[in-house]
């Protein structure tokens, strides 16, 4: 009996587990398969393709009730979709509101208000039918189920007012339709949770393989280290050689070489990392933790490390993780470094400059550099795991991760920047009571 209890608690406990993963914890896609062709292609299409379902329906095959009017308003939608910040940036917070809005009103709403003021013929139970298949496909499951809610009670909402006297469906018509139509719904709802957790299980396997990488590269490091001790060694045993010193520098270069790598192989397992962060309460100091984490970066030369000011104006806490928040400092300090190179800068005082302070009731810290900056075209995705304004060196991790950390404290990271004038990344957070 204790068993049975048990095995159905853990059940439950798995189904809810599993219901708080896929409803809230799962990343909310807009644009599922973003491109800027996908985005041109859907565009055209629904600028050309409304004109002509009107001729089909109204001229070629006509159906009770067509409207020229509402097929020329949803056509011209599709210019925001041709639009060039859309079109070009499918990723982007814009495209996706646009996106979420037009095909809203183009396929769950219209459809819905054709099929009420056609009586649910058989012609539009097909639109209807296909209609839900393809909402989702083209975007997120949760979008399409709530807007095919959405629509469909805002279409009944005002063919109730302002749509024609036609016959009422019911009866065993009215029965049949509806199975068609739950029966598309249940498909489109299995084959979109389906489709996004494929999606989650690629990056995962993709994050694992990296972080296991990085994790092997520890190992000819570490004989490397020896080398280096038993260089050292050496040089101990025999301090007359006259080749001691210059030895002696060389394994120093080679620790410092090791030291540099393990710090690399450290981020790159923290970014591998990006799917399973955790939710931390732990009271972090700003003003200590950027301390900290500048005392103990892995500055190639003392030159790049004097380019670093620190500038506590007020200091403030917050809850998260310091080691997570310490790996967000890190990455962010060696982009502005890998900028600052980029740039040939010559790491002038300031260069990379890292503020702490408080405005308006938030905590806040900058970090601003000099460097080669960012195209201001690319600034709505660089937070978009894989993707990197580096493609030569980056693997677009990093940002991805700092945003994730710095969400789960409850705050929120954005970046100015310009090319040839430098970036500056804000990180904004709650003030710990």
């Amino acid at each position: 009996m204790k068993s049975a209890r048990f095995n159905s608690w853990f059940t439950q406990q798995r189904l809810l587990q599993w219901l708080r993963e896929e409803l809230i914890l799962a990343p909310l896609v807009p644009v599922l398969h973003p491109t800027p062709l996908r985005m041109k292609g859907l565009g055209i299409f629904t600028l050309v393709g409304h004109p002509l379902f009107y001729v089909v329906w109204a001229w070629w095959l006509p159906q009770p009730y067509e409207n020229l009017w509402l097929r020329c308003f949803t056509s011209m939608l599709g210019c925001l979709l041709i639009w060039k910040p859309v079109s070009q940036y499918p990723s982007s917070p814009l495209a996706g509101a646009v996106f979420t809005s037009v095909f809203w009103f183009e396929l769950p709403f219209l459809f819905s208000w054709m099929y009420f003021c056609n009586s649910g013929n058989t012609v539009w139970l097909a639109s209807v039918s296909g209609m839900i298949l393809i909402y989702y496909f083209v975007t997120d499951w949760r979008i399409a189920t709530i807007g095919l809610v959405a629509g469909a009670l805002s279409a009944w909402a005002l063919f109730q007012v302002f749509g024609p006297e036609v016959p009422v469906l019911q009866g065993q018509q009215f029965t049949t339709n509806m199975m068609v139509i739950a029966f598309c719904m249940n498909m489109g709802l299995l084959l979109g949770l389906s489709s996004a957790n494929l999606r989650r299980e690629q990056l995962s396997n993709t994050l694992t393989t990296m972080g296991i990488m990085a994790h092997e590269l520890r190992t000819p490091l570490s004989t490397a280290a020896l080398l280096g001790d038993a260089i050292q060694l050496e040089v101990q045993r025999q301090p007359d050689n006259p080749r001691a010193a210059q030895l002696d520098k060389l394994a120093q270069r080679l620790h410092i070489l090791v030291r540099n790598m393990n710090h690399q192989i450290d981020t790159q397992i923290a970014n591998a990392r990006l799917l399973q962060l955790p939710r931390h309460t732990e009271l972090v100091p700003a003003g200590g933790l950027v301390n900290e984490v500048v005392g103990a970066y892995p500055f190639q030369s003392m030159r790049q490390r004097d380019c670093v000011q620190v500038v506590i104006h007020e200091d403030f806490t917050f809850r998260s993780s310091s080691t997570q928040f310490s790996q967000v400092l890190d990455n962010l300090i060696k982009n502005a470094l890998h900028s600052l190179m980029a740039a040939d800068s010559k790491y002038p005082p300031g260069a990379l400059r890292i503020e702490v302070g408080q405005s308006q009731g938030h905590g806040r810290i900058i970090v601003a550099d000099e460097g080669l900056g960012v195209d201001p075209t690319l600034l709505p995705q660089i937070f978009k795991p894989f993707f990197s304004s580096n493609r030569g060196t980056g693997h677009g991790l990093g940002l991805a991760f700092c945003q994730q950390v710095v969400q789960s404290a409850g705050g929120n990271i954005h970046v100015k920047s310009e090319s040839a004038v430098g970036a500056v990344f804000t990180i904004e957070l709650p003030i710990a009571a």
